[in-house]
């Protein structure tokens, strides 16, 4: 009888208790997730890595799409209650097919949040980006900079070995510091007004200290991670999804990630860790088939 009160007497599950879906082409995006975590405490996540097929940016718009799609599929399978895309290179050219395929699903990507940034953030209106190639072909970055700051002057810069050097841990030291002196010196020195430059993929917050000393201390870097979380946070609310007090008084289970990769989980969780800022355990990692 007990037993049946206690039934009787638990909160009963809603679209709020659902987890909230994270994906990348890789381990990138887990600097998206860090930045979730912190602002949503009381969340639980998704996050699904598309190691097997990473990088996104040197592929083409259509290959992109359809990559994303099916990882969203496996997510959606899981269970979730709002989607973002934590690939800059997805969110440049698969964000609106996701949306219409996925709805009502929430859908929210990681370049419209980092282009607000900078358009508040720029004295100038002279704004550089860096990010892969798929995402400077695309445009979108410019696109949406200019939605917001209307006659912003946009310089974009394809980066594609930061990529590398993130994925491989080399983070700082001569090696860094010489590829993004490479990228970045001439751009900056021809252009004496750039006064910020957007971190147009989720790798790259990690060489931060590298990109830095490039391109000076008067340029301001542009991360779009937390400006994505509190898009996320805002939509919650307005959607009346945010697990709220239920999540810290137990109701609907303890806050948490639960992680997926399409490859080599034990390197996901090696390298993942220095994105995610905390250590990984590889037996938290579950290899998936897309």
């Amino acid at each position: 009888m007990s037993g049946s009160r206690a039934e009787a007497s638990a909160p009963a599950a809603t679209a709020a208790d659902l987890p909230i879906g994270v994906f990348d082409s890789g381990v990138g995006g887990l600097t998206v997730l860090r930045a979730l975590r912190s602002a949503l405490p009381d969340e639980r996540f998704i996050y699904l890595g598309d190691t097997a097929r990473l990088p996104y940016g040197t592929k083409s718009g259509e290959t992109v799409t359809r990559y994303a799609e099916q990882a969203t599929r496996v997510l959606v399978g899981r269970g979730i209650k709002l989607l973002v895309v934590a690939c800059n290179t997805a969110s440049s050219v698969a964000l609106g097919h996701l949306a219409a395929v996925f709805a009502p699903l929430p859908v929210i990507g990681v370049i419209e949040p980092g282009a607000a940034a900078a358009g508040a953030a720029s004295a100038s209106g002279l704004i550089g980006v860096i990010a892969t190639e798929g995402t400077v072909r695309g445009g979108a970055y410019e696109r949406a900079i200019r939605a917001v700051r209307p006659g912003a002057d946009v310089v974009s810069v394809a980066c594609q070995l930061f990529v590398a050097l993130a994925e491989e841990g080399w983070i700082d030291g001569p090696v860094a510091e010489a590829v993004a002196q490479r990228y970045l010196a001439n751009v900056v020195g021809e252009r004496p007004t750039l006064d910020c430059l957007v971190l147009g993929c989720t790798h790259f917050p990690v060489l931060r200290q590298a990109i830095a000393a490039a391109v000076g201390p008067r340029v301001r870097l542009v991360d779009s991670a937390e400006t994505t979380a509190e898009v996320v946070v805002d939509c919650l609310l307005r959607s009346d999804l945010r697990a709220g007090h239920r999540t810290r008084e137990g109701g609907a289970g303890q806050a948490g990630v639960r992680f997926l990769a399409t490859d080599a989980p034990g390197r996901f969780a090696r390298v993942g860790a220095v994105f995610l800022g905390e250590a990984i355990a590889p037996e938290d990692v579950e290899l998936v088939d897309l």
